[in-house]
């Protein structure tokens, strides 16, 4: 079973930066595809962007395409989200996954981190 731990966020002034990371403790990292995903105060969760295995593929939401960024780091079992020009509509729990599928959907995905909260003030 893969246990994922998120961390990196906090209070950021919009259009600042934050860098999320996952770290995961399975040794078979590169096995899973790993997204992001996250719940807005009162929402839904929501698909912000994945990475294939090998990083070969990534995909994002309309909503942060351009400003964020995933990477993996198969080698340090560790995947990252680099978050730009932030806005206070990011605002959110950020909850790493993981799953042999490459998936935008949350049902797909079987390992999900704690999440870790931020937040963009305005």
């Amino acid at each position: 079973q893969v246990q994922l731990v998120e961390s990196g966020g906090g209070l950021v002034q919009a259009g600042g930066s934050l860098r999320l990371s996952c770290a995961a403790s399975d040794r078979t990292f590169s096995n899973y595809a790993m997204a992001w995903f996250r719940q807005p105060p009162g929402k839904e969760r929501e698909f912000v962007a994945r990475i294939s295995r090998s990083s070969q593929f990534t995909n994002y939401a309309d909503s942060v395409k351009g400003r964020f960024t995933i990477s993996r780091d198969n080698a340090e079992n560790t995947a990252y989200l680099q978050m730009g020009v932030l806005k206070p509509e990011d605002t959110a729990v950020y909850y790493c996954a993981a799953d042999p599928s490459y998936s935008a959907v949350a049902a797909s995905y079987h390992y999900w981190g704690q999440g870790t909260q931020v937040t963009v003030s305005s």
